[in-house]
């Protein structure tokens, strides 16, 4: 009998039970040991294995899909795109190539005059996230909703000369979304080059509904979409998406915060705009979005490094203001959570105030003990979240967590509509932590994020005047009167809870 085919047949004695069988423990033992190689959180280990074995197959492709999000780093390829990308830029910093940032590190000018204490958190912050200097001479102004934001983005678009980068994690198949491409594409057609990355996964309705396709031709207009989901790489994790939302326009205008480009972010729908914060910036820093931009788009494109990390993407920025502003750039892409850690570094440092906004609170453990150990210590801590959640999953399983807070003292305030998206941290009134990151474990550890460590009195007295508004809209959760809630809602916070690890 021919070999091949007396397999076959073996194959068909076999009860496909049992076939079904031996995949089964094949795949629960893959991924059983993939757990136990990388280190996580014991309640997302445990949860991962039970899915797995409950569900035959069906979990061993939920795990490959939304379960890893830590692989080797020699095998990690946007770390190895990260690296190879900062070979070239050390090779053009020796060139001496007017990067105004790079050369203001390495001749030991940077940051400026801020006081003690915040001084004292940058130190901290420098040893988390050295790879990012504290950088002064910046300019950076508040700006809430898109109904603000969207204009004076788009008159930097509109007056851009030589180049336009926009990143996004939401490009809305609507009319923002059209407003913007149609701005784009029209300085693409007068000759100035145009780079868009958007996320696959965020932007869904913009690709399914062929609203990026038809812009995909237009001279000088480049798009990509990012995804780690690839086949022909052998990159399975849909559940790491870039979240950073970023506007670089010629290296010297740069806008970056939580504000997406679809019509909620503004009020001409007739609803009222989703309350969020987006910032408008000059100076350094904005060299410093623009490395993280072009960084992105060369691990989706390949594009070459010697014409994305050219003069002309960053030109001589003279000082534009006072304010001294550090990246916190989050990442899966590293072994630690840089993101995590800089935010409980703020929090452990505060002395007399802690106030922070944000849409989905479901932190990690360390930052619910960081807060509740300050509050225990006379800190006073004041935390803002939305009473209705776009995503009702995410607001239960953030209000499982009220108790714990709010007996050590925690004070948490519901925002009453609109919808708030918003994201920032305040410490003592001296140091303030903005961008893209909401306090929530997606944010922290499995998303691509952008935050900015801001140090200065003017700025910081006007984003806290803007959170206090926002505090004036919400209303203070009583323990007592959480603690009497019907248990049916104790019973849907607890059961969407247990699902923290993945969501």
């Amino acid at each position: 009998m021919i070999p091949g085919f007396a397999i076959i047949g073996w194959l068909d004695a076999i009860p496909w039970i049992t076939l079904t069988t031996i995949l089964h423990g094949i795949t629960f033992a893959w991924v059983f040991l993939h757990i136990v190689q990388h280190r996580r959180e014991p309640v997302s280990s445990l949860l991962w294995i039970v899915v797995c074995w409950s569900l035959p197959i069906i979990g061993f492709f939920l795990y490959l899909m939304f379960g890893i999000y830590k692989v080797p780093r020699k095998t990690w390829m946007k770390e190895k795109s990260n690296r190879q990308f900062q070979s070239e830029r050390e090779a053009r910093e020796a060139e001496s190539l007017p990067m105004y940032y790079w050369k203001s590190v390495r001749e030991s000018v940077t940051g400026g005059p801020i006081s003690p204490k915040a001084h004292e958190v940058d130190l901290a912050l420098e040893r988390v996230v050295g790879d990012h200097p504290l950088l002064g001479g910046n300019q950076i102004a508040p700006l809430t909703t898109g109904d603000e934001a969207f204009p004076r983005m788009l008159e930097a678009i509109r007056n851009a000369r030589h180049h336009i980068h926009l990143q996004t994690f939401i490009l809305g198949n609507d009319a923002t979304g059209r407003l913007f491409l149609d701005a784009l594409a029209e300085k693409a057609r007068e000759g100035v080059t145009v780079r868009l990355l958007f996320d696959r996964f965020g932007s869904t309705h913009a690709v399914l509904g062929g609203l990026v396709r038809r812009y995909r031709r237009i001279p000088n207009f480049h798009i990509a979409g990012w995804s780690q989901a690839r086949l022909l790489k052998r990159q399975f994790q849909l559940n790491l998406r870039n979240h950073r939302k970023a506007l670089i326009v010629d290296g010297v205008d740069a806008f970056a915060g939580g504000i997406n480009l679809h019509d909620a972010q503004t009020s001409r729908s007739g609803k009222p705009a989703i309350r969020d914060y987006h910032f408008h910036m000059a100076g350094p820093i904005a060299h410093e979005i623009q490395y993280t931009f072009l960084r992105d788009w060369y691990f989706m494109t390949d594009e070459s490094p010697e014409e994305l990390l050219k003069a002309e993407h960053f030109p001589d920025i003279t000082g534009q203001g006072p304010v001294a502003i550090r990246m916190v750039n989050g990442s899966p892409a590293t072994e630690l959570d840089e993101l995590c850690d800089a935010i409980f570094t703020c929090i452990v440092m505060a002395h007399r105030e802690i106030l922070a906004v944000t849409p989905y609170f479901i932190p990690s453990s360390d930052i619910i003990r960081a807060l509740r150990i300050a509050a225990l210590s006379g800190v006073e801590v004041r935390i803002i979240v939305p009473a209705a959640n776009n995503h009702v999953y995410a607001g239960l399983a953030g209000r499982a967590l009220y108790d714990e807070l709010m007996s050590a003292g925690v004070k948490i305030y519901e925002r009453n509509p609109p919808f708030m998206h918003a994201k920032a941290l305040i410490i003592d009134d001296e140091v303030a932590m903005v961008g893209t990151a909401n306090l929530d474990v997606r944010s922290l550890r499995l998303n691509y994020e952008t935050n900015l460590a801001v140090y200065d009195e003017t700025f910081i007295n006007k984003l806290k005047r803007i959170m206090l508004e926002d505090l004036a809209e919400s209303t203070e959760m009583n323990l007592n009167a959480w603690r009497n809630r019907p248990a049916i809602h104790k019973v849907a916070e607890n059961v969407c809870h247990l699902f923290t690890p993945i969501l």
